[in-house]
């Protein structure tokens, strides 16, 4: 039986036993049965509530458990089993609770291991091998074919190609490479085949390095305090000391048990399970799914927020941001010829091209005799006119007075464009920008109010960029040209400097910096992936204000539990007076106590509320 359907099965048991004596204890003859029977149950079923505790506090763990584990020894001693076996109820269904809070662990590592590249094809004697990566030596000769992971880190040799990074660094745009680029393990080929050199081996390269970050970085996760275990260090002395004047003043050792069954503390064994469970289900209803309760626990008490850029706080696509036309065209002449044979183009700027085209109204002509070059321009016939649209490079090859004309006019020296060239001549230029998400404003107004003042930009794109996001929404630390191990040391030396850091990213780049902070947040409308496992909670909407939703609804949660907590242990504390002075018996406690608890419950509840 695994660890958690033994934790279910306890309170159940423990039920049986209580129930199965009941029965018996009323029917005439057979009282000392059922007397028996509970004396049974609460001997198997308060071992492991025992052992639990004292392996604890042989680790110097100082918990919730430990009065509980006196009164069921007590009750044991005293035979007061019936007593006794409502302590373990409460106690095994609050841990089966927390169990069920906490969720199930992350699956990340083992899903970014079986994304990475498993085979290479290698070049001996010019004849190519499929070899496993783990072969791969540094100066072998690899073949990277279309659509196909590069095994390793390596430097291009021969062919063209546009590589997809985004694995990597986030950005959506695919790289021109060509001989002489750098590659990256973990980046998707396109449509060129390439000749590379190996410059390190598989287990050593970059995609290897981020399977090895995840790992550790969760391993490295300190185990959270239970907030039950925090009151605890206080309250149980204090339950000690009373039973201590109580035997001293009366010498009645049941004076003792009363009061540790009054004062078994499942108010806070009870109090923050049922609350976090209401939280989370809360979560869920605005279509946020929090993994563990300790996560959703520790939400409530971030304050720093950490964030990506691109996909994060951009959408993550580039939109056309402006065309600027060269008479005698028009702007609406350089999208419907450039629409025309971008229609036929697979590249992700000329399907925005297209999209920003079919938006304002523009219906295409025909084109004909079109050729791509993958990840540089396109180029074909459209109403019997030769258009080309493409980088600089590619019009210098396919238009070399167009690209003149271009660079006289100072177009093309920053940001991303494509150039339009009609007949030889400049027609035009299209300009492309990621957008800022619209909801940024008034989400970062709210962490503000919730208590997070302390923003930070990480991005994997260039740093101006980074910097130009950063200062028009006002965030006041700003990192750019980061690889994953270079956010991963950002965030572990917040979280080092004591700080509770919040992390949101989209990308498997962000993957291992979301395992390290405090708690990480994957944005996941759009398919998470090996994101959405290392992260301790997913957004499936694509709206950031969720995740100020969330923390508003993990401090809302807190406060429950804690308000539950101090009921819970204020009525509590009036019962062992009462208790002490011999008032109520220890059954009669016990009783007294699941009144208490369910006080307890149903004030938690309310967190599940909106």
């Amino acid at each position: 039986m695994t660890g958690r359907l033994r934790a279910y099965a306890r309170p159940g048991i423990t039920l049986l036993f209580i129930i199965a004596g009941f029965l018996l204890w009323l029917r005439p003859g057979t009282a000392q049965t059922g007397a028996t029977v509970w004396l049974i149950g609460l001997a198997l079923t308060g071992a492991p509530v025992v052992w639990g505790t004292v392996r604890g506090i042989m680790i110097g763990r100082w918990a919730a458990d430990v009065v509980a584990t006196l009164a069921i020894l007590t009750a044991l001693a005293l035979r007061h089993p019936l007593a006794g076996l409502i302590v373990v109820l409460m106690q095994t269904g609050g841990e089966a609770l927390e169990r069920y809070a906490a969720g199930r662990a992350s699956a990340a590592v083992r899903d970014l291991e079986a994304a990475a590249p498993r085979t290479a094809h290698r070049f001996r004697h010019e004849e190519v091998e499929d070899i496993p990566v783990d072969l791969i030596r540094v100066d072998d000769q690899l073949l990277v074919r279309p659509g196909e992971l590069v095994p390793c880190d390596g430097i291009t040799m021969t062919g063209q190609s546009n590589v997809d990074t985004s694995r990597l660094t986030g950005e959506p745009l695919p790289v021109d490479v060509g001989p002489g680029t750098v590659l990256l393990s973990g980046s998707l080929n396109g449509a060129g085949a390439l000749r590379m050199r190996a410059t390190a081996l598989a287990r050593e390269s970059q995609y290897a390095l981020i399977v090895e970050l995840v790992r550790t970085a969760q391993a490295s996760k300190a185990p959270l305090q239970r907030l039950a275990d925090r009151y605890a260090v206080w309250f149980t002395p204090l339950t000690l000391v009373a039973c201590l004047v109580a035997f001293a003043w009366s010498g009645e050792a049941e004076r003792i048990l009363a009061i540790l069954v009054v004062a078994t503390p499942c108010p806070l064994i009870l109090a923050t399970p049922v609350a976090i469970i209401g939280g989370v289900n809360r979560c869920a209803q605005d279509q946020v799914i929090v993994r563990t309760g300790a996560a959703l626990e520790q939400l409530s008490q971030v304050t720093v927020g950490v964030f990506d850029k691109t996909g994060t706080l951009t959408i993550g696509r580039p939109q056309v941001k402006h065309v600027v036309a060269l008479a005698p065209f028009t702007e609406l002449d350089v999208l419907r010829l450039a629409g025309a044979i971008e229609q036929q183009s697979s590249h992700l700027l000329a399907r925005t091209l297209v999209e920003a085209a079919t938006a304002r109204g523009i219906r295409f002509p025909e084109a004909h005799h079109v050729e791509e070059a993958p990840g540089s321009g396109i180029q074909g016939m459209v109403e019997e006119k030769a258009v080309s649209v493409g980088s600089l490079a590619y019009l210098k090859t396919t238009d070399p007075s167009a690209a003149v004309g271009f660079a006289k006019l100072g177009q093309g020296a920053d940001g991303v464009h494509a150039f339009v060239a009609v007949e030889g001549k400049p027609a035009g230029m299209v300009e492309y920008a990621d957008r800022i998400r619209p909801e940024l404003g008034s989400f970062l107004a709210r962490l503000n109010a919730l208590g997070i003042r302390r923003t930070v930009l990480l991005s994997g794109d260039i740093t101006a960029n980074a910097v130009a996001v950063g200062k028009e929404l006002g965030i006041q630390e700003i990192h750019g040209d980061l690889l994953p191990r270079d956010k991963v040391s950002l965030v572990r030396q917040l979280v080092d400097a004591g700080l509770k850091v919040l992390m949101v990213g989209d990308g498997t780049n962000d993957a291992p910096a979301l395992s390290t902070a405090t708690v990480g947040v994957a944005l996941a409308a759009h398919g998470g992936g090996i994101t959405a496992e290392a992260a301790d909670m997913v957004v499936l909407a694509d709206d950031l204000n969720r995740v100020a939703d969330a923390v508003a609804i993990s401090q809302r949660t807190l406060h429950i539990a804690r308000q539950s907590i101090w009921v819970g242990l204020g009525l509590s504390g009036l019962a062992m007076i009462i208790a002490g002075l011999g008032y109520i018996p220890p059954t009669v406690g016990a009783l007294l106590q699941e009144g208490i608890d369910v006080t307890v419950i149903l004030n938690a509840v309310r967190a599940s509320a909106s």
